[in-house]
């Protein structure tokens, strides 16, 4: 079966075939540096991980670039209101976003670019534009004349008939369907950092910067672009404007957007008490994997609606794929191998891939690994599953967490590594042997203060974290 996608541009499911036979130009917007990433934000990061590692799951090889976007409006504005320099202001929160991401084990792209480091690219990109007959002058800003890209609308299939000629836009987000000239070189304006360029001293557009930084690391035409639903108009259409405007290629062969997060079935705003940074999360004890779980859990193109009901729901579908996993290590199984089961999980492993091909859908895939565990779990507890069988059982949960990566526990920030917990689990065990049960029980304190609950079974001690 082959890997197909739907396309916003097309607005059909297709197959997946690249420029290059195994090699992917690939394009993420990235987060705009001027807070903490929310849960929205995460949800289409992770939906991008979940992309790339199947996409090298298949034997692609990844060009995989995203930006940070460190110079806008939101960031002007909450830089001088905290009376930094942009860019003491937006290293904070770079930083913050790695340390963010690397908690949800979202692996990182092969190349993060700045936009602050690109501004002779974005200059190079609007005087061609202008040479090409796209842009105009006003009052020291340069704008991209829409009426003269005859494809505008095309990825967001908006109906421009009632747009106004002539009128124009300064600000980098504005509202869906109002499709105006927008602004590519914006004038200087007072207290705001500035370059000097041909055009006169000012700063970038929003638009300009992905654009420019994708053509300069990926080339004129993409294979895929990324991003959320929010960003498909006007940002991603601004793209195609300003690429395909100097190139007469096309931009973006196959575009992907995630949809939006809602929290208990609204919109996500500060306004209405609901709007949660991963750190919100953590802080209420929830588990970075039972967070990534839940973000994964929702095909990416359906709204994914946050409860903690759900997340709770994450986290002990988490804890029954490790108890899983942990039966498999230490459980005593019948010798021989069940024909029966060896089949089963390569019908597994199979429909596994077959529902990420179809255009990644999580849901389907992480149906099939359960079915596998509750029929298999109770073929243990018959007797049916047997020694032989253990391998390829194994085998399938590691490609699973070779994708979702939510199986083997991760570390806790300032806490114990599975290492540690492995010795102290093994030190309370030969305490209890040898009848030492103050230390076992100094021992089960200590690790559920790191929060780390410890189980005792018929087939030896499991550990979770909290």
């Amino acid at each position: 079966m082959a890997l197909r996608f739907y396309n916003t541009l097309t607005q059909k499911v297709e197959d997946f075939v690249p420029q290059q036979e195994k090699l992917v130009r690939m394009y993420t917007c990235g987060p705009t540096v001027y807070n903490y990433v929310h849960i929205g934000n995460l949800r289409t990061f992770t939906f991008q991980d979940i992309l790339r590692r199947w996409l090298r799951a298949r034997g692609y090889e990844l060009r995989h670039v995203m930006n940070i976007t460190d110079v806008e409006d939101k960031i002007i504005r909450d830089a001088a209101r905290a009376g930094k320099s942009i860019f003491e202001f937006t290293t904070v929160y770079t930083q913050a976003f790695f340390e963010d991401t690397q908690r949800i084990r979202i692996e990182r792209p092969e190349q993060v670019v700045k936009a602050t480091d690109h501004i002779p690219e974005m200059v190079a990109d609007i005087q061609a534009l202008e040479a090409k007959g796209h842009t105009y002058r006003s009052d020291g800003s340069v704008y991209y004349r829409i009426a003269s890209f005859s494809d505008y609308g095309k990825l967001s299939h908006i109906n421009l008939s009632g747009n106004i000629a002539g009128a124009r836009v300064d600000v980098d987000e504005y509202e869906k369907d109002d499709a105006r000239d927008f602004v590519l070189w914006k004038m200087k304006k007072e207290g705001e950092p500035s370059w000097q360029t041909p055009f006169g001293e000012g700063r970038p557009g929003w638009h300009i910067e992905c654009s420019a930084m994708a053509r300069k690391y990926l080339g004129d035409t993409l294979d895929i672009h990324t991003g959320g639903v929010d960003l498909t108009f006007p940002h991603h259409e601004n793209e195609i404007a300003q690429a395909e405007g100097i190139t007469g290629k096309p931009f973006v062969r196959y575009w992907l957007h995630a949809e939006h997060l809602l929290v208990d079935s609204q919109k996500m705003s500060k306004s209405l008490g609901n709007f949660y940074t991963l750190r919100d999360l953590l802080d209420m004890r929830y588990s970075p994997d039972s967070i990534r779980y839940l973000l994964a859990s929702v095909p990416y193109r359906n709204k994914l609606n946050f409860t903690f009901d759900g997340l709770k729901a994450a986290q002990t579908a988490v804890d029954r794929l490790r108890n899983y996993a942990l039966r498999l290590k230490t459980a005593r199984f019948n010798e021989g191998e069940n024909p029966h089961w060896t089949e089963k999980a390569k019908s597994a492993a199979m429909r596994f891939g077959e529902a990420l091909d179809d255009d990644i859908n999580t849901a389907g895939a992480l149906g099939v690994i359960f079915e596998f565990v509750r029929d298999s779990n109770a073929a243990m507890d018959a007797g049916t599953f047997l020694a032989g069988n253990v391998p390829a059982a194994q085998d399938l949960l590691r490609q699973f967490d070779e994708i979702f990566d939510v199986v083997t526990p991760g570390a806790a920030e300032g806490g114990l590594s599975d290492a540690e917990i492995d010795a102290l689990v093994a030190e309370r065990t030969d305490a209890k042997k040898s009848r030492q049960f103050a230390r076992a029980d100094e021992i089960r304190a200590q690790l559920d203060q790191q929060g780390v609950i410890l189980e005792d079974t018929k087939d030896g001690v499991r550990w979770r974290r909290k």
